[in-house]
């Protein structure tokens, strides 16, 4: 096979492990490409020539080696950085209508004809499952996904992170452990999630006060990442009757300036893409939905996690058109 058939086969494998270990889109898409590279310097040998090239046996445990650990050279040396972000730090928006169907490149190819491991695959992308990551080191939480998610055998794992098979082991079961004593509720039927997405939206789009507080659990939480850019979000905003006034103040603001609401299923739960009438992003959200309510909202409309989606709304002219006599006027989100 040609490097380029083995990048067509094996990059949304690549992409589906970088993804989940940074929870960046971008940072994924440049740390696969610099895997790819490595990978055909490797093939060509010094300065091109075959003659000196590497003997790769197996371009996918090369590729998952390089990928994951420049995946834990990065979230090393992003600590700091997530430290001193403004505000609440959420994972990159990821759209992803055909996970249940196994059709997306974000899955392993051996999960595709498991409907039980499907579910548990569009799980582990979702922002809760993520942001969990987020409380692992990052060679606990390579060990986790490589083994738990993607179905690495011990001894394939052992030589991407360089430590030894019972190390690998006892990193799993640490790493186990601590994701199932928080591991985020979602409810089990897909249908029931849609359904009820769609009637908060709906709530949402019209200011119906009484329809989203039968919809929202009574501790309902909303996060919001806007990374220091207004408007924001700076702190959870939590409570049922909290959570709805600021939907219904939200509402008012997307009827004065003209937001749309289209229903999309962000990171395997259902969510939605609010746009401005020239149909570019202003922000995601994404929600959590257990025991027939919305748990939780997420939020992000920092414009350089949502680059990736489209063309990106005006956020300052959406605000003066808001109020433009009130300069600390906020669009939505």
């Amino acid at each position: 096979m040609t490097t380029a058939d083995i990048y067509q086969q094996l990059r949304p494998l690549m992409f589906a492990i970088a993804y989940r270990m940074l929870g960046s889109v971008s940072e994924a898409e440049d740390i696969v490409q610099e895997a790819f590279l490595r990978y055909h310097r490797a093939q060509s040998g010094p300065d091109g020539k075959a003659d000196g090239a590497a003997r790769i046996d197996s371009p996918k445990a090369y590729l998952s080696a390089v990928t994951t650990r420049l995946c834990i050279d990065y979230l090393r040396s992003a600590r700091a950085r997530r430290e001193a972000y403004v505000g609440e730090w959420l994972p990159e928006p990821l759209l992803t209508g055909d996970v249940q169907r196994g059709g997306s490149p974000l899955f392993a190819d051996h999960v595709a004809a498991d409907p039980g491991r499907l579910a548990e695959q569009a799980d582990s992308l979702s922002m809760a499952f993520l942001l969990l990551l987020e409380r692992l080191s990052p060679v606990e939480r390579a060990v986790f996904l490589l083994r738990d998610v993607f179905g690495y055998d011990y001894d394939e794992i052992a030589r991407v992170v360089g430590k030894s098979e019972d190390n690998c082991r006892q990193l799993a079961l640490r790493a186990r452990r601590h994701v199932g004593e928080r591991k985020p509720r979602f409810e089990a039927s897909r249908g029931k999630r849609e359904e009820l997405a769609a009637r908060f939206f709906a709530a949402v789009g019209q200011g119906d006060m009484d329809g989203l507080v039968t919809m929202l659990a009574e501790d309902a939480v909303v996060y919001g990442d806007s990374g220091g850019t207004r408007p924001s979000w700076p702190r959870p905003i939590t409570g049922r009757d909290q959570v709805g006034r600021l939907l219904v103040g939200l509402a008012d603001q997307m009827r004065q300036v003209g937001v749309a609401i289209r229903p999309a299923e962000v990171n395997g739960q259902p969510g939605a893409l609010f746009l401005d009438p020239a149909g570019r992003l202003i922000n995601v959200f994404a929600l959590d939905i257990a025991e027939g309510q919305v748990q939780t909202i997420r939020s992000v409309i920092n414009p350089d996690k949502l680059r990736h989606l489209g063309p990106l709304a005006d956020l300052e002219g959406l605000r003066r058109q808001l109020h433009s006599g009130d300069p600390a006027a906020d669009p939505p989100g």
